[in-house]
């Protein structure tokens, strides 16, 4: 039987403005199983944002259950959540998030310093195996101003990857990158889950979501469409037949 990484079961959200009520999310369904490659797709406003935030771990539904890795997060406390978020999530941001003073291998090395079982030589050495697994070893001790876009953001899924997590989360990944830095990305995402992970990948781009195994489409905050991804698309493949041009990154 495949191990469950994420279930919910009737999750629901909402938003007080005002006097109105905003239901975000409306009884979700949801299993993902370990190694799965999910897009969570919809239109701004559709829920997909909000999902997110609760999948890892950032806020709270209203009501419904949610397991993470077998663990019931309802009933967590803050700390416990921040916790849960470190042994269990990775978390890949559009706009990168990295700190600007510091370099590849210590941005890497940041989820670390949460766990004080982990030594500053150990800590050093898992963050250069990240960064060494994403092909960017020889850029550790870049700031992130020299750096290409496609390169920070292969930095900040070295950071997500430091901690071993049964997850990684990826919000719009690719939406700061040309479409050839675009695929180099997914073809690394691709890459990962072959070897194991399991992502949750949240897009507006169709395309994008090619690249994945299941499409969860998200509107009015509930799932409108779950398909398999029949004609998956392959990154690598893609990038080999992709003409050589001045933005490679």
């Amino acid at each position: 039987m495949d191990k469950r990484i994420i279930e919910i079961k009737n999750l629901r959200k909402d938003f007080h403005v005002g006097e109105v009520t905003v239901h975000a999310l409306r009884g979700i369904n949801l299993q993902i199983s370990a190694g799965e490659f999910v897009a969570i797709m919809g239109a701004s406003g559709s829920g997909k944002s909000t999902m997110l935030n609760i999948l890892g771990c950032l806020d709270k539904p209203t009501s419904g259950e949610y397991l993470l890795d077998g663990v019931p997060v309802a009933g967590l406390n803050k700390n416990e959540l921040a916790n849960l978020r470190n042994q269990k999530l990775g978390f890949v941001f559009q706009s990168y998030n990295l700190l600007a003073r510091t370099s590849s291998l210590e941005n890497v090395e940041l989820p670390l310093f949460y766990n004080s079982k982990i030594k500053a030589k150990e800590r050093r050495e898992l963050a250069l195996h990240a960064l060494e697994s994403v092909g960017l070893a020889d850029r550790m001790h870049h700031m992130p101003n020299q750096l290409s876009g496609g390169q920070q953001q292969r930095v900040a899924i070295a950071r997500s990857l430091v901690n071993d997590p049964v997850v990684i989360l990826a919000d719009e990944a690719t939406g700061n990158l040309d479409t050839r830095t675009s695929y180099e990305i997914m073809a690394l995402f691709q890459e990962l889950n072959e070897k194991g992970k399991t992502i949750v990948f949240v897009t507006h781009e169709p395309d994008i979501a090619r690249f994945t195994s299941r499409n969860l489409v998200f509107r009015d905050g509930i799932i409108l469409q779950e398909k398999q991804v029949t004609e998956k698309y392959n990154a690598k493949e893609m990038l080999e037949n992709m003409p050589v041009n001045a933005n490679l990154e």
